[in-house]
This record gives C-alpha cells, sequence and structure tokens, in this order.
C-alpha cells in the first residue's frame, strides 16, 4: 500500500503555506513530521482528511483518489461526545464498525488496552481530562481500524508510562497501515518512527538518518540535524 501526496498547494490569502507537497508513504511505517510552528503540518492533515480544501495537486491511495473512509484522525484537541459515558460511546462505536474489526476484544479489554481505570469507565465523557480523551481517540481509531492513521501531537498530553503505553499500541498496529505522527518532541519521533519527514519552507523532505559511512547516527546527533535544518528554515522565513 503507497499514500502518493501530488505537488500539494495551500495559501491564505497573501501567505502561502504549502508551495508543493510530494511524498511517498508506505504502508507499515511510523513517519514523523516535525515542522516549526506555523509550518503546515496540521493544514497538511485537515487536507488529507478533506476538512480544508486544497488549493492544487491530488491524494492518491494504491492509485485511486483517497477517501476520508480510508483515513483516521487523532485531533491535538480531542473531539468526544461529551453526553456520553465512555462505555455508551465504545458500545456505540463498537456496533457501528463490527464489519471492520477483525480481532474483536470486549468493550473492558479496550479499556485495558489504554490504560483506562475501571472507575473512569462510566463516567461522561465530558468529564475526562485532556489525556484521557486523547486515550479515547486512540481506542476508537484502533476499532475503525483505517488504512491512514494522522497524529497530530496525540501524545504531549499524557504523562510518561501512558505516553510508553500509547506508543506500544501504535506500534503493534503499524503492520497494515501508514502511520503519521506530527509532533514538536524530537524524542518521541526518534523513538517512535521509522522515518523522519521535514515540513519547512513549504517543502517536504526526507531527513538522512546515516552518516557519510552509511551508519545510522546516534539520537544527539539525529536532533542536531534536525534542528540546524529547521532552524535554516527559520531564517529563511524570517
Amino acid at each position: 500500500m503507497k499514500l502518493e501526496i501530488k505537488n500539494i498547494t495551500k495559501s491564505f490569502e497573501d501567505k502561502e503555506v504549502l508551495r508543493g507537497i510530494n511524498y511517498t508513504f508506505e504502508e507499515g511505517k511510523i513517519y514523523g513530521l516535525l515542522g516549526r510552528n506555523g509550518a503546515g503540518k496540521t493544514t497538511l492533515f485537515n487536507i488529507m482528511n478533506q476538512d480544508l480544501p486544497k488549493d492544487n495537486g491530488e491524494i492518491i491511495l494504491d492509485g485511486k483518489q483517497l477517501e476520508t473512509d480510508d483515513i483516521g484522525y487523532v485531533l491535538s484537541t480531542p473531539v468526544v461526545p461529551d453526553f456520553l459515558t465512555a462505555r455508551e460511546f465504545l458500545k456505540f462505536f463498537i456496533d457501528i464498525h463490527k464489519d471492520k474489526i477483525t480481532e474483536p476484544k470486549t468493550i473492558d479489554q479496550y479499556f485495558d488496552m489504554v490504560g483506562i481505570l475501571e472507575e473512569d469507565r462510566d463516567r461522561l465523557l465530558r468529564d475526562y481530562s485532556h489525556g484521557m480523551k486523547t486515550k479515547m481517540q486512540i481506542i476508537v481509531n484502533v476499532i475503525s481500524n483505517t488504512k491512514i492513521l494522522l497524529l497530530d501531537e496525540p501524545l504531549t498530553s499524557l504523562d510518561v508510562v501512558a505516553a510508553e503505553d500509547m506508543k506500544n499500541i501504535l506500534r503493534s498496529q503499524k503492520n497494515d497501515k501508514i502511520m503519521i505522527f506530527s509532533t514538536h518532541i524530537m524524542e518521541l519521533a526518534l523513538t517512535l518512527c521509522d522515518e523522519i519527514v521535514l515540513l519547512k519552507n513549504g517543502f517536504v523532505e526526507k531527513l538522512d538518518m546515516n552518516d557519510n559511512d552509511g551508519n545510522k547516527l546516534d539520537e544527539e546527533a539525529l536532533k542536531d540535524r534536525i534542528i540546524n535544518a529547521l532552524r535554516t528554515a527559520g531564517e529563511a522565513n524570517a
């Protein structure tokens, strides 16, 4: 499975945010999408999810136009139905996606998967913290089993234990999916992602993670390479 982004452009009035995005994403990988504030990461996600119209270009999944049914989207600000309890929401979501579930679990098994405690499972979602709502978003995207999963800063509201658990869940789900993970936290990207993509000056490029001899750089060297690349982008926009 391949997801091809071809010459995607987007402007807001006189500000050109995306100038020509071209990239091919492949099944079985988690991609880290890194860029400075305002680089256009969320704009690109919203275009892919058809929440925002593109100016030009096309997005192709295995030779066909990408459809919204193919995409799951974990938002940086989680949106859940506040008037339902967590259990009611999961039951409803399981019922409407039962044909897509290849390995069915009970509702409590899904709660266990993301570490939502028993005493919280029948609470209204409006009383959930930001981090708990993010966990619910991840559960429902596991259930819906989409081909593409967009993750916009999903782990920043979680404590270190919960964040590590979420990383393990994402790794366990990646084999038959394409996951694109947007974050400002380099450590998350470097420990979770198979490939790093930099969004700068309206374009994307793959980060070379190897040294001149073809050996993978250590984490500190990778951080330096990312910072230098994105600092250059900031200077170009100054």
